[in-house]
């Protein structure tokens, strides 16, 4: 493999990871699928709060996540035990490295994509729609299997500590989040990731029938 397709290939996982990662930042940032989800899913029925309580603790909980805000989790309307404490920090942890390496992506990409069209060489965008696709599929379909399970393990991975199995007892918080929640924000990440990459092979597609317009135009 030469260097220029070396490259590409390095480039192209850079932007499949900045890809995926921008379509977590903005499923858990777009609130609008979790007040769907407080009809959708009947969420007010678990608990004793309105409508609008239950999104003020959510909106609450959100701003938690944020890389800017580093204050204390403070939910209007619950209590926490300490090892929910600790759960939702460690969810922090993880959020504000996928903002970073987001950022990180974006910042990267941008001039590799600007450089890569200047060269004419469009083989990177097709490659980074490839890897999109493949990925994101992957894992997809070890979900849909089993949601529950893939849910459990991927708890089990990712965090050290039984701290995210919540007890509704000590952890009330956990009644307005529930897990067919997680699965719509787990296909919308999965939604986004496809788009993005249908765009770089349309991006592609356009860009090199483009060229070789342009190159037969001049011959």
């Amino acid at each position: 493999m030469n260097k220029l397709k070396r490259n590409n290939w390095i480039f192209a996982v850079i932007a499949m990871i900045t890809i995926i990662t921008l379509a977590i930042v903005i499923t858990v940032f777009f609130k609008g699928l979790y007040y769907f989800d407080i009809s959708y899913l009947k969420i007010k029925e678990a608990t004793l709060l309105s409508v609008e309580q239950i999104k003020q603790n959510y909106d609450a909980l959100i701003q938690y996540q944020s890389i800017f805000y580093q204050g204390p989790l403070i939910l209007p309307d619950f209590t926490m035990s300490e090892s929910g404490i600790k759960h939702f920090e460690e969810v922090k942890r993880i959020f504000e490295v996928i903002q970073v390496i987001c950022a990180v992506g974006l910042v990267t990409t941008l001039p590799i994509c600007i450089k890569r069209f200047k060269e004419r060489d469009f083989l990177f965008f097709k490659w980074t729609s490839i890897l999109t696709v493949v990925v994101p599929a992957v894992i997809g379909f070890l979900a849909s299997i089993d949601f529950s399970k893939a849910f459990i393990i991927f708890h089990q991975i990712v965090f050290r500590n039984n701290d995210w199995i919540f007890d509704e007892r000590y952890d009330p918080v956990i009644t307005i989040l529930p897990e067919s929640f997680f699965m719509h924000a787990f296909i919308m990440i999965v939604v986004i990731v496809l788009g993005l990459s249908a765009v770089s092979f349309i991006l592609y597609r356009y860009l090199l029938k483009t060229y070789d317009k342009g190159n037969a135009s001049i011959n």
